[in-house]
């Protein structure tokens, strides 16, 4: 199939943030047959304030009342490229001004876990923006772990094809597909912090929560090496927004957090605008490979030495965070 031409009206998507998202959908269409997604009438109504609920009313009559159909998809590297290639590298390039730093830390094995301070309270472009760095500095096949309500969530489901995050690469937080992609030997990107870092809110940027050690278990049980990663200007990608800590809120709208911002009146207009985030320059600082040797595998013994292991790894990080930043202007 030939590859996808840019129109005057992707370029006008690019540049007007509620059309993120028709961007993503017509990419899609391009290449897969999607008789359930948006149609060109549902297209131009994202572009309008409150447009957006007409064409999700119009589609879902169209549909029968019904979602769109769920298929049977896996990750297809030929669409991650392409993906890769024609829609994120003018993205990561010119919006977030992605970055690599100090890349002569970047090892030439393609089995690591990259582990990275997550932060922006929005669509997870600090880890977008890396996976695209990374494939075209080493042609990696990389694949983020993402949290699952990225894949579940109504408004995931009603916003983009059913699959898209698979199908790109997008590994589900749970212990099982977790352990899988770490046994097929591929570039994981993990975020230690879980949700505690894009919900942290600006008044505590750059500072790094407890980490999770499940990743430290699987770098020692299948001897995969950890690559650090200093993330600046993740913090800005929405720094207006304020965590409320009201999680049984949030769970009423199926969200990890409930953040507050100014902008939410816009989003509430456009809802499309979901995809998008706040402009940004993405520096990511690679750090020195970071193997893992647990002594003492007996289960007990070994869940306590890894929590151990997963502190002092985040200490390390967050020293590097406060060496960078003590000579930059990101703080």
């Amino acid at each position: 199939m030939s590859s996808y031409q840019f129109t005057w009206f992707d370029r006008f998507c690019l540049w007007y943030p509620p059309g993120w998202l028709i961007l993503f959908n017509r990419h899609w269409q391009h290449y897969h047959a999607d008789p359930d997604g948006w149609n060109w009438l549902e297209y131009g109504l994202f572009l309008l304030p409150g447009g957006f609920y007409i064409a999700l009313l119009l589609r879902w009559l169209r549909l029968g009342c019904r979602f769109p159909r769920q298929q049977a998809v896996q990750f297809d590297r030929n669409y991650q490229q392409a993906f890769r290639d024609e829609v994120l590298a003018p993205i990561a390039k010119y919006y977030y001004r992605g970055e690599l730093r100090q890349i002569e830390n970047l090892p030439e094995t393609e089995s690591m876990i990259v582990a990275m301070n997550h932060a922006g309270m929005s669509f997870p472009w600090d880890f977008i923006v890396l996976a695209y760095l990374l494939g075209t500095a080493r042609e990696w096949n990389v694949k983020p772990l993402a949290g699952v309500s990225l894949f579940d969530h109504p408004w995931m489901i009603w916003w983009l094809p059913p699959g898209w995050s698979q199908v790109l690469g997008g590994v589900r937080a749970e212990k099982e597909e977790f352990e899988t992609a770490i046994a097929q030997k591929t570039v994981l990107l993990y975020a230690p912090e879980g949700l505690r870092g894009p919900s942290k809110g600006w008044q505590q940027r750059y500072q790094l929560a407890s980490f999770d050690p499940s990743f430290i278990r699987l770098s020692d049980r299948h001897q995969i090496p950890i690559l650090p990663v200093v993330c600046l200007g993740n913090e800005l990608l929405h720094p207006f927004a304020i965590n409320l800590n009201l999680q049984h809120i949030g769970k009423i709208f199926g969200l990890p957090f409930l953040p507050l911002s100014p902008l939410m009146p816009l989003f509430a207009l456009f809802p499309s605008m979901g995809v998008w985030a706040m402009r940004s320059r993405l520096r990511y600082f690679i750090q020195p490979v970071y193997r893992v040797d647990l002594k003492d595998r007996t289960s007990r013994r070994e869940r306590v030495a890894a929590y151990q292991e997963a502190q002092a790894f985040r200490d390390k990080l967050q020293n590097a965070i406060n060496c960078i930043l003590s000579g930059s202007d990101d703080k």
